[in-house]
């Protein structure tokens, strides 16, 4: 498994090391386009790798084994690169930041999907469902209704269960739900481990964990919604779509500030703020995002990944074709070239950071044992990771002025803007 996520992040990151030359400023309409050319591809890829995985839980499925399972996980692990670089597109752009959700939600009670350890807990003051287990339970309660769960089909999981008593916590569909069918609780604090269940909890005929029929049928239901989902989003970014329309006939200056919106939102508030400082604040795995797989690391760096795709207009495809063209970077650099050197060596040198703490995790110490409370050196080296999101979005912002758009409010994060109400 750390060689398949090795190879991921060797490949990927040398390959979009590079930025493009272009002789003169492009037209804006031109970068706008090419922004919606890169949405389409990184959204046509997400859904290429989704389908990947949807086949190799379809072998998990219909034959349980020690190789089926892991095969179902490496292939989540690389549904989950090409899905993370696509977050540069979400806070700019409205119909992706609503439908979000559906695919990435988290942290999640995942003792509303299934059995989980004495130690999850039996109730929460928060959730009624905190424990309700669909899984095990053919009919749950929900807002003082008694609602069948006897068929768990993919219209049950997103049109009942997921955010089920208006609760977020309650996530019943995305990578993350089938992320915790794959791996299950991790309960290993900040000790060393991913989560560890066994192939068997999906085997009707050696079943562990009970009603192994209907894991199955939910794992099989959220991997099948997962790729609706993600046909629905790339079509919304393919000719005619409802979000390539939008960027093609925004006014010029709308559109490029859209785009910086998302790339100053996901590096400021949503990376280095909640997925990041948050947890390193509170010392708390629960914080993390691919909390069951010990994945985070990847997750976040493709994160990086994908703001860098957006700002140089360079995008390597999964199948090796690279998508290049008049980007952003372009116009900062034909209205102020210093600057535009400035954002691009930031978020390269954000791109390395991360690409460190990467690289520890793959050494052996997974991203959860970084922000452990005493791990000085793991500590430090994420630390180092949000300060150069920080920094880069300082840049973003000057490239605003350049292009001499209208201010933008990123997203904030309280672990951010103010870290001492984080432990009110």
């Amino acid at each position: 498994m750390p060689c398949t996520a090795r190879f991921l992040t060797i490949a990927f990151g040398a390959a979009l090391a590079s930025w493009p030359v272009m002789a003169q400023s492009p037209d804006p309409r031109a970068v706008l386009a090419h922004y919606a050319d890169i949405g389409q591809a990184t959204f046509e890829d997400s859904l290429t790798t989704a389908r990947a995985l949807d086949a190799a839980v379809a072998a998990l499925v219909a034959k349980p084994s020690a190789q089926t399972l892991d095969a179902a996980r490496v292939a989540w692990k690389a549904a989950r690169v090409t899905y993370m670089q696509s977050e540069a597109f979400r806070f700019g752009n409205p119909i992706v930041d609503d439908w979000e959700g559906r695919v990435n939600s988290w942290p999640l009670d995942e003792g509303l999907i299934d059995y989980v350890d004495p130690s999850y807990g039996a109730e929460s003051d928060d959730n009624v469902l905190y424990t309700a287990n669909v899984i095990a339970n053919r009919e749950i309660e929900i807002d003082g209704r008694k609602v069948d769960a006897s068929a768990i089909t993919p219209e049950f999981l997103s049109g009942t269960l997921q955010e089920a008593g208006g609760i977020e916590a309650n996530v019943a569909t995305g990578y993350h739900a089938i992320e915790f069918l794959l791996w299950g609780q991790d309960l290993n604090g900040t000790g060393p481990g991913a989560g560890n269940r066994p192939f068997t909890d999906f085997d009707v005929a050696s079943c562990t964990g009970g009603h192994c029929d209907r894991r199955a049928e939910y794992l099989a239901s959220a991997s099948s919604l997962l790729v609706a989902d993600l046909e629905e989003m790339a079509g919304d970014w393919a000719a005619g779509g409802a979000a390539r329309k939008a960027v093609l006939d925004a006014e010029p200056k709308a559109g490029l500030t859209a785009i910086l919106t998302g790339l100053g939102s996901l590096s400021y508030g949503e990376l280095a703020g909640e997925r990041m400082k948050l947890g390193l604040l509170l010392h708390d795995p629960e914080e993390e995002q691919d909390c069951f797989s010990d994945n985070t690391h990847n997750s976040h760096l493709y994160d990086a990944v994908g703001i860098r795709n957006v700002y140089s207009g360079v995008y390597k495809r999964v199948d090796g074709a690279t998508i290049e063209g008049p980007s952003i970077s372009d116009l900062v650099k034909a209205a102020d070239p210093a600057a535009n050197v400035e954002l691009a060596a930031k978020i390269d040198m954000t791109v390395a950071a991360l690409e460190a703490v990467a690289r520890r995790a793959e050494g052996g110490e997974a991203y959860d044992q970084q922000i452990g409370e005493g791990n000085d050196e793991g500590n430090k080296l994420v630390q180092g990771a949000i300060d150069a999101l920080v920094d880069q979005t300082k840049s973003i912002e000057r490239a605003v002025t350049v292009l001499k758009l209208d201010a933008i409010q990123f997203e904030g994060s309280e672990s951010l803007d103010n870290p001492g109400a984080v432990f009110q």
